[in-house]
Formats: structure tokens, C-alpha cells, sequence
């Protein structure tokens, strides 16, 4: 009996081989040409698979996007017939012998005809199928497997609708309008809470021994704790791997923020293997730095010069924006921490009078602020500022902005999770990694591996 992917698939070949032109007979009569631009739209998967003579009579009288794509159109009758198909080859395997045959010996279990028809939500619609059975009851099709009434796939349509922020009430509408089926709010909250053990499996999976470049980062979210809705900061730690890949570690939950739970963080990080981390890039939260050397000694720490200018434009009045804007950038683009210091006396000269808390700030966090400035311009851009993590902190709240506030910690874990697993695809290795992973090799010597 088939019950891997791969002998899934191989039962899928043969239905479709079987099922092309019924006993192995060539298609008789002309067959209607698609319209123009149909055939680009068929999977890859099935061009590759059937023949362009098979794909143009069954597409023979389909001419519209409708006719071929909507509920109870071609695709759906192809789901319906391999299906079926599928589970004859299954239980062909399951008895060891042909339809039409005689079983081994002359007795013992026997086909028994089909069951009653049972509804499939598919991706193309409610698709009515009706299984095969044996006669002692003892077939386990795996292609659709008893009591199963969604097709393999069905449930990723929900989870990738749940992880961009709709509500179940959101999904059940769309599903029924897109697809034609009607799912309760309860299997769809079903659905969603079964990716609950994938998202703790990720929160405790093994990390790297090293990474280069470390973003730290939290965003508040409401919960609901007890009678009441309290707010919860949500930790994010975004890495760049060796590879020059974006990778989140994890992500925890805490009343507020704070560099005390940063250490417990930080702590949970190594615990899971991480021996070392390069440049460690945060915003300007008093005592992080302290909280990173603590638990990586070792560790660069980079103060995000976009947080520093920030919070320097927050004392200065909205007229002097852009002369004191201009006067702080050649102190963050000075080719040497010697030539920063000299932009920030000229700056101190300047507005130091007026403006003494953007002065103060500057220095209070200076040996934090220059770190980036031992590399070349085009790594610089690789580790000054937690933009990378502010943008994945930009797309979390996009998904949890309908939300209100979340019923539970567990909730809110999971849409985080899902919306993480979600962004990850769309991400690209980091620009000029080359260059900054030489940098770093020079800089950081034998704490890089080769």
C-alpha cells in the first residue's frame, strides 16, 4: 500500500497514464483549438506530464477562464477523475491483483464496488468523489484518506490567508466566494492551531555556531491576560548567516521592554548553539549593550545611527529639521572615527547651546555609534541601522493590525509565526555580502571561520 510522497506521486503517474484515452485507445476526432493564452496557464507540472495532443482535447470546448478554472469546470473534473483513478491503482495495490480478476487462490478479500459520495474542499472548488472499497474493510486509501473531506493542500489556502491577518470569519467568507465551499469557523481555528507544534519545534530548533551580523528589536501587540487586555512586547531576534541569508532565531514574549529580559534572550540563543555573533545591531534602549556583553563578550556592538538621529530630530523644532539633519550626516558618513569626532565638535560648536540633549545623546552613546566605521562604505550599510528587522516588524504589524488584541500569548505566537514563515520566501541574500564577509575576515581574523 502506498504511503510515502514519493509512492503518492507514483500512484498519481499511473492514474494519469491510465485515465488518458481509457484502455489505451488514441483520441478520436478533431479537437477544438484553446483560445490563445489558455494553455500558458496550466501548472507546469501537468504540460510536463501529459502530452499537448491530450492537453488540447481536454480542453476542446473550454474557452473561457470559467469553463477551465471554476467551480465545476475542467480542473475540477480532472480532480474528481484522478482522484478516483488513484484510488483504484491504491487499492490494486492493496489487494495484489487486477480489476477483472480473480483473487490468489480463488478467495480472500475482494473489490466492493464504490462508497457514497463524500464532498472534497479543493483549491477548484467542492469536488464530489466516490472511493473505492474492499469487501473485509481493511483498504486505508492514502490519497484521500477516510473521513478526510480536504484535499491535500486545502488547508496551506487557509493558513497562508490566516498568517496576512484575516480572521476566521474573513476566511470562511473567502473561501466561499473564491472556492465555492462552505468551511465552519471551528476547522479553521483547527487548521491554525495545528501549526502550533511547528512553531515551538522552530522556537527550539539547533541555531549556527557563529553569525555575522545580529538585529535585535521588539514590537508591542495587545493581549489579553486574565479579565484584562495588557501590553506585551514581542522580542525579535533577525540574524544574517554565513551565507548572507536572513534568518529569525525566534521570537518572545514579555511585559515590556527591557535589557534585563534581553539577557534571557540573548542567554536562550546560546543555550540553542550559538557561540559567537560578530556585530550585534540595536536601538538606543539603556543598558542593551551591557545586557550583550554580559552573555557575548566578545560581541561589536552597533548602535542603529538611524534610532540616534531619531531621537535627535525629537528635540530639535520641526524649522530646523532639515539644516540640523544636514549638519549631523558628516559625523555618521566621516571616513574615520578621527574625522567623526571632528564633525561632532563642529556640530557641538554649532548647536551645542541650543540643542544640548542631540549633543549629549551623540556622545553619551559614542563608543557604540563608531563600531561600523573600521569598514569600507559599502559594508557600512550592511550592519549601521536595524532597518532589516524594522521591515520585518513593519510586515508583522501589517498582519496584526485587524487583530485588535489577541485572545492569548499562544494566538498571538501563532500569527507572528505564521506571518515570519510567510515573509521568509520573498527574502534575498544581503547586497555586496561578498565584500562584507572579506571585511569581517580581516576585522574579526580567526573568529570567522574558513
Amino acid at each position: 500500500m502506498p504511503s510515502t510522497t514519493s509512492e503518492k506521486a507514483e500512484v498519481l503517474e499511473r492514474a494519469t497514464v491510465s485515465s488518458r484515452y481509457g484502455a489505451g485507445d488514441s483520441p478520436s476526432g478533431e479537437a477544438t483549438a484553446p483560445s490563445p493564452g489558455i494553455l500558458e496557464r496550466l501548472p507546469d507540472g501537468m504540460r510536463e506530464k501529459l502530452p499537448d495532443e491530450l492537453v488540447d482535447e481536454l480542453l476542446a470546448g473550454a474557452k473561457t477562464e470559467e469553463e477551465i478554472f471554476g467551480q465545476g469546470g475542467l480542473f475540477s473534473q480532472l480532480t474528481k477523475r484522478l482522484v478516483e483513478r488513484a484510488m483504484e491503482v491504491e487499492l490494486t495495490d492493496h489487494l495484489g491483483y487486477e480489476p477483472h480478476m480473480e483473487p490468489p487462490g480463488g478467495t480472500g478479500n475482494s473489490r466492493n464496488g464504490k462508497g457514497k459520495p463524500k464532498t472534497l474542499a479543493t483549491e477548484h472548488g467542492p469536488v464530489s468523489i466516490r472511493a473505492a472499497r474492499d469487501r473485509d474493510g481493511s483498504f486505508e486509501p492514502k490519497i484521500v484518506r477516510k473521513r478526510q473531506r480536504r484535499l491535500e493542500g486545502f488547508d496551506e489556502k487557509i493558513l497562508a490567508l490566516y498568517s496576512r491577518g484575516m480572521s476566521t470569519r474573513d476566511i470562511e467568507a473567502h473561501l466561499r466566494e473564491i472556492y465555492g465551499v462552505s468551511v465552519g469557523r471551528d476547522l479553521i481555528s483547527r487548521v491554525t492551531d495545528a501549526v502550533m507544534d511547528d512553531a515551538r519545534a522552530w522556537q527550539q530548533r539547533p541555531l549556527d555556531d557563529i553569525y555575522p551580523v545580529l538585529f535585535l528589536d521588539a514590537f508591542v501587540l495587545k493581549v489579553r491576560d486574565g479579565g484584562s487586555v495588557q501590553r506585551k512586547a514581542c522580542y525579535l531576534a533577525l540574524a544574517i548567516t554565513m551565507d548572507g541569508q536572513r534568518e529569525v532565531l525566534g521570537m518572545w514574549f514579555q511585559q515590556t521592554e527591557g535589557a534585563k529580559f534581553w539577557m534571557q534572550v540573548l542567554s536562550d540563543l546560546k543555550q540553542r548553539g550559538v557561540q559567537d555573533i560578530l556585530i550585534c545591531c540595536v536601538d538606543g534602549l539603556k543598558g542593551f549593550p551591557e545586557a550583550i556583553e554580559a552573555i557575548f563578550p566578545a560581541t561589536t556592538v552597533q548602535t542603529c545611527i538611524v534610532h540616534l538621529i531619531r531621537h535627535s530630530l525629537k528635540y530639535v523644532p520641526r524649522r530646523q529639521h532639515d539644516q540640523v539633519a544636514k549638519d549631523l550626516k558628516p559625523i555618521y558618513t566621516a571616513t574615520d572615527v578621527d574625522a567623526a569626532e571632528e564633525a561632532l565638535e563642529r556640530f557641538d560648536q554649532k548647536w551645542g547651546a541650543q540643542l544640548p540633549p542631540v549633543v549629549n545623546a551623540w556622545r553619551a552613546s559614542w563608543e557604540y555609534v563608531t563600531p561600523f566605521m573600521a569598514f569600507p562604505p559599502d559594508v557600512r550599510r550592511v550592519v549601521y541601522t536595524t532597518n532589516p528587522i524594522e521591515a520585518l516588524n513593519r510586515q508583522l504589524r501589517k498582519a496584526i493590525k485587524t487583530k485588535g488584541h489577541f485572545p492569548n500569548e499562544e494566538a498571538a505566537r501563532k500569527l507572528i509565526y505564521l506571518s515570519t514563515i510567510n515573509a521568509t520566501p520573498k527574502w534575498t541574500r544581503v547586497a555586496g555580502w561578498t565584500k562584507a564577509l572579506l571585511a569581517f575576515k580581516i576585522h574579526f581574523g580567526d573568529r570567522l571561520p574558513d
